[in-house]
């Protein structure tokens, strides 16, 4: 919603407020204001001027010499506009003036003739093009009425206004009208709303001898009014109510259809405005539409209608689709004498619908769909009575043709001054309440410390205890209520383990340098049992499909969170991305049953995807490409910094590479895997070579204790040594590493593969595996004896148990 502030001045006294300091109030009490907007920068030396003679250039078929009075003095000026003509009033930017974009207006000679100044159009005076009249998008503005040669254009053209920026919440329509904006503003500053002037003078013809209204569908249309004005005469609006809808975003059309968008935005309530002479017909029914009814609405557009749809007909034809657009063929246009005014509430739903359908969305179905007040309706229909006859030139005649089935039923909500400071924690006394009240201009009854509200229809939003506590709360100040820790021993804001754990795992992702994905947990039926953990297969019958899902491609809950981090990596991919590490935390859902009956179990993991290079040093000339022992180190990072210990073994796992998978263990349970996507499914994703990992993170919460510890960094120095052995090729390193570990003794503090060695001066079928241990006690120096028995155990225990013989 954009509110005109020199507009919201009609109806509140604003005071000394500057748009940022009444910006500040609104948002502080329940309304974000999400910027504010100027018309124009400040102009000087920009005057009314009167055009006494226009002639053209000697020398350009475009160009025209004019003679202007601008109050003091008569400037010769040049113009190339297509529309200036003798005998206009006309914007004039004297020399020295500096329009916006920082154009300065010099003294110049345009082909030989001197000028000195510019008339102006409105697009050079900062409103924007798409909302200055059509008459006037090609040329300079002219004024229409009365005004004051010399004088400053500013308060003519309304250039001082700023214009706020309302985010509304759904539940807020009644601030979508500048009377609704108008009642926040004066509970805010504890003033009172000014009400416009809803008065006219009638003729003796009755509007129900002209037209009668027929509602077919009443739950759709409880009510329908129809007002006729005579004698219409149609010109441009005034200058001022031209200002305000080009503030609010609107291109003025002329005097009649500008009134309906006036009121429109003053009141929050839609109306049209029929060419009741092209109407067709002294009848109108509202009804549901035929199934493939067609008509042509007010853009010369061809709809083809439902019976979902409601439409205002002549009896026959549709003429407007309710609450949406009006038709073409009785459309107010320059020959329009007699106005048929429609104001009526429509339900929601219906015009929700329609603007689905034909996607028309305007002002007018926006403040249906979101609920419009009963007690305005008819009075919306007055007021534009009383515009149309100060500035058509209307005749109005008497009474409304109307059927009337809407409630205009006032909801009361109970408060006592008691809950309310249990719920806020203050101590706002009942004199206090009734102040809040007043400001809100809500009527009430008060016995005592109990507080019967009566809601005023405008304030659909407000209907149960709570309603009523946010108001008192916004406008008594949440600046004022107290700050106040929660009782207790257990404060808010606490992780839970699960939660700390989730969160020191994506720290560790993240330090190793991935990136976080989040993908849906709804996916097509093949991807959800595609490259699946071993320790989830064995728990899953079936996967678990939507009964009624909105698209095949988001039919199936996800047993894995790798098919659609894939297809993330395919997307970058695509559009240039090559070198990608990411990362998910998400649930799988795992059903044991093939019919499914009960919900599924949601279970944790951690899943990534590595493509392309992983590291690149263009000056040092060095890449390294992802490969299978990047994803083991990420993984291993982890595990090590969760203190636990894993072993890997070889595996076979539908989708991925046979010889480049290995399911990781920990105290015998297998908890993820890791390895190269299978070349025939990483090309159906568009990708070379992907590596990727799963991990069980249910496993995790039960086993990893995320107490702090510390290791006592060592006094005494460490032993190492080097160990070559040369074995057969079958043999895993993992099976050799265990070995070691068990013969070594207490002693031994690490161990690790450092190289592996197949080739020349070996013989075929066998490899070399080479080993770095390293020995330490923390409470003293070990001796070169200790380590050298340890030695020769390793040696005997990997000879007797793989066959193992030392490198030469």
């Amino acid at each position: 919603m954009l509110v005109s502030l020199n507009w919201l001045k009609q109806y509140v006294d604003l005071g000394s407020e500057t748009p940022e300091s009444l910006a500040d109030k609104i948002t502080k009490t329940g309304i974000e204001v999400e910027g504010i907007d100027y018309v124009s920068e400040r102009l000087d030396h920009v005057v009314v001027g009167y055009v006494e003679s226009c002639e053209k250039h000697p020398d350009a078929d475009k160009l025209n010499v004019t003679k202007v009075n601008v109050g003091d003095e008569v400037l010769q000026i040049v113009c190339g506009a297509p529309n200036v003509e003798t005998g206009q009033h006309v914007v004039v930017a004297k020399v020295g003036a500096v329009l916006p974009g920082n154009f300065k207006i010099k003294q110049a000679k345009l082909r030989g003739v001197e000028s000195n100044g510019m008339i102006c159009s409105l697009q050079e005076l900062g409103i924007q093009e798409q909302y200055v009249p059509k008459d006037l998008a090609d040329g300079i503005f002219v004024f229409s009425e009365s005004v004051q040669i010399g004088r400053d254009v500013t308060d003519y053209l309304n250039l001082d206004d700023a214009i706020l920026e309302l985010g509304l919440t759904p539940n807020r329509s009644d601030a979508l009208s500048m009377l609704g904006v108008a009642y926040e503003v004066a509970a805010i500053l504890n003033e009172e709303v000014i009400l416009p002037d809803e008065s006219y003078t009638t003729t003796d013809e009755q509007a129900t001898d002209l037209v009668s209204v027929k509602v077919e569908a009443t739950d759709d249309n409880p009510y329908y009014g129809a007002f006729v004005a005579k004698n219409v005469t149609i010109k441009p609006a005034p200058l001022w109510m031209r200002n305000y809808l080009m503030a609010a975003g609107i291109r003025p059309i002329n005097n009649v259809v500008d009134i309906t968008n006036y009121v429109l935005l003053e009141y929050g309530q839609p109306l049209h405005a029929f060419d009741f002479d092209r109407f067709g017909s002294n009848q109108i029914v509202i009804r549901r539409a035929v199934a493939n009814e067609t008509f042509v609405t007010l853009d010369e557009e061809t709809r083809t209608l439902n019976t979902e749809h409601l439409v205002i007909t002549n009896g026959q034809t549709p003429q407007a689709l309710a609450g949406v657009m009006g038709g073409f063929e009785s459309e107010v246009n320059n020959e329009t004498s007699t106005v048929l005014l429609e104001a009526a509430y429509f339900d929601g739903k219906v015009v929700r619908q329609a603007v689905k359908d034909h996607g028309l969305r305007s002002e007018s179905s926006t403040r249906f769909e979101k609920g419009v007040d009963p007690n305005r309706v008819k009075r919306a229909g007055h007021r534009a009575l009383h515009l149309l006859e100060k500035y058509a030139d209307a005749k109005i005649c008497v009474g409304v043709s109307e059927i009337d089935a809407l409630d205009y039923s006032e909801k009361d909500v109970v408060i006592t001054t008691e809950r309310i400071n249990d719920r806020l924690g203050t101590t706002i006394t009942d004199y206090e309440i009734a102040v809040i009240l007043d400001k809100l201009q809500f009527t009430y009854d008060q016995d005592q410390s109990t507080f019967t509200v009566h809601v005023p229809t405008r304030r659909q939003d407000i209907t149960i205890f709570e309603d009523m506590l946010e108001e008192v709360a916004r406008i008594y100040g949440y600046d004022y209520l107290d700050y106040t820790l929660p009782e207790g021993g257990q404060f808010a804001g606490k992780l839970s383990e699960r939660q700390a754990l989730k969160r020191f795992v994506k720290q560790v992702m993240e330090g190793a340098g991935l990136s976080e994905a989040i993908t849906y947990s709804l996916t097509t039926t093949e991807r959800a049992t595609m490259l699946m953990a071993p320790d989830i297969k064995k728990q899953v019958i079936s996967p678990v499909r939507l009964a009624m899902p909105m698209s095949e491609e988001h039919s199936t809950l996800r047993l894995s969170l790798l098919p659609e981090l894939l297809a993330v990596a395919s997307y970058n991919q695509a559009r240039k991305e090559k070198d990608l590490a990411l990362y998910e935390v998400g649930t799988v859902f795992v059903s044991d049953e093939k019919e499914i009956t009960k919900q599924p179990k949601e279970l944790n993991r951690l899943a990534g995807v590595l493509n392309g290079q992983w590291l690149t040093h263009p000056f040092q000339q060095e890449h390294k490409a992802v490969d299978f022992y990047v994803a083991k180190g990420i993984v291993e990072t982890l595990v090590s910094r969760l203190g636990m210990d894993v072993t890997f073994a070889k595996a076979e796992i539908d989708g991925m590479h046979p010889g480049r998978t290995a399911e990781f263990y920990h105290e015998g349970q297998s908890i993820g895997f890791i390895g190269q996507v299978h070349p025939t499914l990483a090309k159906s994703y568009d990708l070379k070579a992907a590596y990727v990992f799963d991990l069980d993170l249910e496993y995790l919460y039960e086993h990893v204790d995320l107490e702090p510890n510390f290791n006592q960094i060592p006094r005494f120095p460490s032993m190492s040594r080097d160990i070559a052995l040369v074995i057969d090729e079958m043999v895993p390193s993992g099976d050799v590493l265990a070995t070691i570990k068990q013969a070594a003794g207490e002693h031994l503090f690490s161990l690790h593969v450092f190289d592996v060695y197949q080739g020349e001066h070996l013989p075929a079928g066998k490899k070399s595996l080479a080993f770095n241990l390293r020995y330490l006690d923390p409470t003293r120096t070990l001796t070169d004896d200790e380590v050298e028995t340890s030695y020769e155990a390793v040696l005997a225990a990997v000879k007797s148990t793989h066959g193992a013989v030392l490198r030469a």
